[in-house]
C-alpha cells in the first residue's frame, strides 16, 4: 500500500517544471517523478558521453528555480550544481552527489536498455537504479525543501552536484570539480550512492529493517599483467613452454589462492551491530568476531559479497594475447586484474604479495590505476546523526547501521580532504533489483523514487530547524 505521502508528492511533483527534451516538448511541460526520470533514461549517457542527458537535467534544476553553477561542460566532464542559494552566499553547504554516466548496456539486454518503460509501478532502463534514480531522489527532496518557506533562514545551502564518469573513475567528474571548486562549494558534508536496505540481501532471522550508510569504502587497484616469450611459431608443434602456458599457470597460482581475512575497526563494528540483532549463540558470536574468528570467516566466505568487506580481493577480468590465429603460439600473453583494496592496506605490501603468488619473474606487472588511502568519515557527527533519523522515521521499526562499501564512488575523494561523506540510498531493494544494476532490464520501483524522496526532505528540514 503505497503511504499518504506517496500521493501527496505525486500531487506536489505534478507542478515542477521541466523541459521534455526528448519529445521536444516545450519549456514549462508539466513532469511528475517518474516522467523525468523516464526521460532522463532515455537519453543514452554511457561514460564519456554525458553532455546531452547532463544539459537535460540541468533544465529540469533551472525551471525549478535552482540557482545554477557550471562546474564543466564537455563530455566526459559534465559537471554542474543546482542550489537553493547561489554559491555565492559562503553558506556551508550539504551537497547531494550523483553521476550522470551509465554503464554500457549489456550483450544478453532482452530489453530496450533505454526505454525508460513503466510497467507494474516499475520502471526499466540503464540508470533506474544507478544512478538516475537515486538521483532523483535526492533532487525531489531538494524541492521539497525549497517549498518549505522556512528554508530562507537554513543556515546552509544545500546542492544538487550532478557529474560525469563516476562509472570509469576518469579525471574528469568529480576529481575535477574538488580540484577546481571545492572551495567555491564550501561542502561541509557530501552525501552520495550507497547501500539500501540489508537484510533482504543477508541470511538471518531479522525482525525489523536494517539501513546501511556506508562511510567508507574500498580502494582501487587495477593491474596489467605480460609476459613475451621467445617461443613463438606453428601451434603443431608443442614447445616445453610458451607465454600462453606460463601465464595461466601463474594465474592459477594467483586466483586459486584464498584471500585472508582481515577484520579491521569498520567491518568488526558491523558484525558486532548485526550481533545486536540477534538472540542466542549467534548473537555471541557476531559480537565477538575476533574470538570466534574461524567460525565467523568460514560462514562469510559463503557470500562473496559479505566476504569482500573482509578481504583484498583479486578479480581476473580480461586475458588477452598478440595473435588471433588458432594454429599460431602467440609471443606475448597479457592479463587485466581488479583488485580491491582493504583501506588501511599497503598498496607496495600488496604488489609484493601479488609477485609472490605469481612465482614467475618474467611477468611484467603494471598499476593501470591506484586510489590513495581515505580514512573512514565519523557516524558521530549530526549530519549521519540527522539522516539516521529520517530513516527511522520513515521506517519506524528501521536500525541504521554505518558501514563500508566493497566498490568504489566518488565520495572517496572528498574524505580524502577530510569532509564528511556518507553514502545510502534509504529505499527497499529486493535481490533482483538489486541484481539487475549493471546488468539486463535494470528497474526500480515507482514507490522507492517517492520513499526515498521523502526520507532526503526529512533530513535537511531537520538540518534548518
Amino acid at each position: 500500500m503505497k503511504t499518504i505521502f506517496f500521493y501527496i508528492l505525486l500531487a506536489y511533483s505534478s507542478c515542477l517544471f521541466s523541459q521534455n527534451m526528448q519529445n521536444n516538448g516545450a519549456e514549462g511541460e508539466l513532469l511528475s517523478i517518474e516522467s523525468v526520470l523516464q526521460d532522463y533514461i532515455q537519453i543514452p549517457s554511457v561514460s564519456g558521453n554525458e553532455k546531452q542527458a547532463g544539459e537535460f537535467l540541468k533544465l529540469v534544476c533551472q525551471n525549478n528555480d535552482l540557482h545554477i553553477t557550471d562546474l564543466g561542460s564537455e563530455d566526459g566532464n559534465y559537471n554542474f550544481s543546482a542550489s537553493l542559494f547561489p554559491l555565492s552566499s559562503g553558506k556551508p553547504n550539504i551537497i547531494f552527489i550523483n553521476h550522470i554516466d551509465v554503464v554500457p548496456e549489456s550483450l544478453d539486454q532482452d530489453e530496450k536498455p533505454y526505454s525508460g518503460r513503466i510497467e507494474n509501478e516499475t520502471i526499466y532502463g540503464r540508470g533506474a537504479i544507478d544512478n538516475k534514480g537515486a538521483a532523483m531522489m535526492q533532487l525531489y527532496g531538494i524541492l521539497l525543501l525549497a517549498n518549505d518557506q522556512n528554508f530562507e533562514s537554513s543556515p546552509y545551502n544545500v546542492t544538487f552536484l550532478a557529474v560525469s564518469c563516476e562509472e570509469t573513475q576518469c579525471s574528469g567528474g568529480a576529481a575535477y570539480v574538488k580540484e577546481n571548486f571545492t572551495e567555491t562549494l564550501n561542502p561541509a558534508v557530501v552525501f552520495g550512492e550507497g547501500p539500501s536496505e540489508l537484510t533482504s540481501l543477508m541470511e538471518g532471522d531479522f525482525e525489523h529493517p536494517v539501513f546501511g550508510i556506508s562511510v567508507v569504502h574500498k580502494r582501487v587497484l587495477w593491474l596489467n599483467l605480460e609476459i613475451k616469450s621467445k617461443t613463438n611459431g606453428h601451434g603443431s608443434i608443442t614447445p616445453a613452454n610458451y607465454a600462453n602456458k606460463q601465464l595461466i599457470k601463474a594465474l592459477d597460482r594467483l586466483v586459486g589462492k584464498k584471500q585472508k581475512a582481515i577484520y579491521n575497526e569498520t567491518n568488526t563494528k558491523f558484525l558486532k551491530d548485526i550481533g545486536e540483532l540477534h538472540k542466542g549463540g549467534k548473537k555471541m558470536v557476531l559480537k565477538h568476531p575476533k574470538l570466534f574468528k574461524p567460525i565467523v570467516t568460514a560462514q562469510l566466505r559463503k557470500h562473496p559479497e559479505l566476504f569482500s568487506l573482509f578481504s583484498n580481493t583479486i578479480t581476473l577480468t580480461n586475458i588477452y594475447t598478440d595473435s588471433d590465429a588458432v594454429n599460431k603460439l602467440s609471443s606475448v600473453a597479457g592479463a587485466q586484474l581488479d583488485c580491491r583494496l582493504l583501506p588501511e592496506t599497503d598498496e607496495q605490501e600488496f604488489l609484493a604479495l601479488i609477485r609472490k603468488l605469481l612465482k614467475d619473474d618474467s611477468i611484467k606487472i603494471e598499476v593501470i590505476k591506484s586510489q590513495p588511502r581515505n580514512a573512514p568519515s565519523s557516524p558521530e557527527t549530526v549530519f549521519f546523526k540527522n539522516l539516521s533519523l529520517a530513516i527511522h522515521e520513515k521506517y519506524p521499526e528501521s536500525t541504521t547501521l554505518d558501514m563500508m562499501m566493497p566498490n568504489v564512488n566518488d565520495l572517496g575523494i572528498f574524505r580524502l580532504d577530510n569532509i564528511p561523506a556518507y553514502g545510502t540510498m534509504p529505499i527497499f531493494c529486493d535481490y533482483e533489483e538489486v541484481r539487475c544494476v549493471h546488468g539486463k532490464n535494470e528497474h526500480l520501483h515507482l514507490e522507492s523514487l517517492y520513499n526515498g524522496a521523502e526520507v532526503y526532505y526529512s533530513f535537511l528540514k531537520k538540518m534548518i530547524e
